[in-house]
């Protein structure tokens, strides 16, 4: 029996749901446009998208210069914001995100900007397709070779960082009875052997496979013997049978945050394990009713930042998305470690903080000028505006009635004072507008 499929109405509530959960949310029009193909249309749009377009004008910094993601600081954050933002390919670009969190590696410890792009780029490349490729991919990649110690991984002095995490976070799971220290060890062994070189030709390093560093003798991985180099180690980690229940579980987990119950996971497992192809376990976890009926997700910073720029269309025009992304929790390409970020942790007193700044920033050159007096004086109309300049979201009826509230008690603030009566209601436009992108509906999705 395969997994449920979710039946019910396919609105553009539903559909924006979907646009936030595999993207960034929607631009203006998007939400009902995706909803007219339907379910099975909608997600199929997204699992298989068409040439990238990138739509709107191209970023640039405080001062308009372009950015420059391989050299300046902060730019290469302010580069993927902008993907993210004008992508025509929004799943792609959020599986992306995926296994950069996936697949944590730091620049804080790589120390090459260039190098983590050429990862960004293979995480963009193989997203949506093979699993083995993209661990393939990954293990010979020269950003992570760095991160997790590869090139210093020699049969005489075996290094077992990459090995240990290739099985406990990318793979495998902690705890669960699927390796042994054993098998870290010999996964080390069979690791061993990439090494990098200064070449005068290139430029750069020169990352490669050395035999001589390899040590070629037999190997017991998981009760099981070979002369194992690099590639079985990978390939060992996939065949291993606590394998797919890992992987479709931690997948999910991006998606969805209640855990699937028994019959679905059977069914992402025997997507998975026909050829591990990404693209068949999504189609079941962007159709399953859990999605569109389940509990609401907090939204990463990043993905809350580009998801306002989308939906007022707006661009990247400042590198102040780099600090402002610290500060909520979330400088893409610097990950607190291996594991990647705590999602439980999106919201604190701290992060909070940086989600404020950072819409505080996004209307920074928006505000209405008090000194104009332009707004009416009407509580309910007033919180129309400010909706209207956030293209409606939906809200609940508590987010609305506490805006509204607050909205009264402000302009009753102005009294019969006639500088008051004419600037509080622009004032409290403004307000209404940073207290609706920072509310519990446009945090969470």
């Amino acid at each position: 029996m395969g997994a449920p499929v979710y039946r019910g109405t396919f609105g553009a509530p539903q559909a924006e749901r979907l646009l936030w959960r595999a993207g960034f949310g929607p631009r203006p029009g998007e939400a009902k446009a995706l909803a007219k193909l339907g379910l099975d249309g909608a997600v199929h749009s997204l699992l298989n998208p068409g040439v990238e377009k990138l739509v709107g004008p191209r970023p640039h910094d405080s001062k308009g210069r372009p950015l420059a993601p391989a050299d300046r600081w902060g730019h290469d954050h302010c580069w993927w914001l902008d993907r993210m933002v004008r992508t025509s390919r929004p799943l792609v670009e959020r599986m992306a995100l995926v296994w950069h969190d996936w697949f944590a590696t730091s620049n804080a410890g790589v120390g090459d900007q260039t190098l983590m792009l050429q990862q960004n780029e293979l995480f963009r490349k193989h997203g949506l397709g093979s699993f083995e490729r993209l661990l393939l991919s990954v293990t010979a990649n020269p950003a992570m070779l760095l991160w997790l110690n590869g090139t210093e991984n020699t049969k005489d002095a075996p290094n077992e960082n990459y090995g240990r995490e290739m099985m406990e976070l990318f793979t495998l799971g902690a705890n669960r009875g699927a390796y042994t220290e054993r098998d870290v060890r010999e996964q080390a062994r069979s690791l061993t052997g990439w090494t990098s070189r200064w070449s005068r030709g290139r430029g750069d390093y020169d990352f490669h496979f050395d035999a001589m560093r390899h040590d070629p003798g037999t190997k017991t991985v998981f009760h099981r013997s070979g002369r194992y180099a690099w590639r079985d180690a990978c390939r060992l980690c996939l065949s291993n049978p606590k394998h797919p229940s890992f992987f479709v579980q931690k997948l999910w987990g991006y998606f969805i945050p209640v855990p699937p119950n028994a019959a679905t996971t059977r069914a992402l497992e025997a997507a998975y394990t026909q050829g591990h192809e990404l693209k068949p376990v999504l189609e079941i976890v962007l159709k399953h009713p859990a999605l569109y009926t389940g509990p609401r997700m907090t939204k990463p910073p990043v993905v809350h930042t580009a998801g306002l720029l989308r939906r007022i269309g707006a661009g990247v025009t400042t590198d102040a998305w780099a600090w402002i992304g610290s500060l909520a929790g979330q400088q893409l390409f610097y990950p607190p470690n291996v594991a990647g970020w705590d999602d439980t942790r999106w919201l604190d007193t701290a992060t909070f903080r940086g989600r404020w700044i950072g819409v505080a920033q996004l209307l920074n050159d928006r505000r209405l000028d008090p000194s104009k007096g332009k707004a009416p004086a009407d509580a309910q109309t007033v919180l129309k505006r400010a909706l209207a300049f956030w293209r409606n979201p939906q809200l609940s009826d508590a987010t609305n009635r506490a805006l509204l509230q607050f909205a009264k008690e402000s302009l009753r603030q102005a009294g019969s004072q006639r500088w008051k009566q004419v600037q509080y209601p622009v004032l409290v436009e403004n307000a209404l507008r940073q207290l609706i992108a920072v509310s519990p509906d446009l945090q969470t999705s």
